[in-house]
């Protein structure tokens, strides 16, 4: 069975980049990024594989980049 998990940036302070994520569009859950290490942590504790994977994508987009993008989907 497949995953899809979204998620959109809903604040860049320059301590900590913010992503509301969730499965499809339903964005119940926050992700914090911090740019200088790149350590991910979730609001509600629980770092799952949902949380991983949409992490992943964030993090190389910003590799590719340089810059944490707006928005972001991750399926298999």
């Amino acid at each position: 069975m497949g995953m899809m998990v979204a998620a959109r940036r809903i604040d860049a302070a320059s301590g900590e980049v913010r992503y509301e994520f969730g499965f499809e569009d339903r964005f119940d859950r926050i992700l914090t990024i911090d740019p200088s290490t790149l350590e991910a942590n979730v609001e509600d504790g629980d770092f799952n594989s949902a949380a991983s994977a949409i992490t992943a994508k964030i993090v190389n987009a910003w590799r590719s980049s340089g810059e944490f993008p707006p928005r972001m989907l991750f399926a298999s």
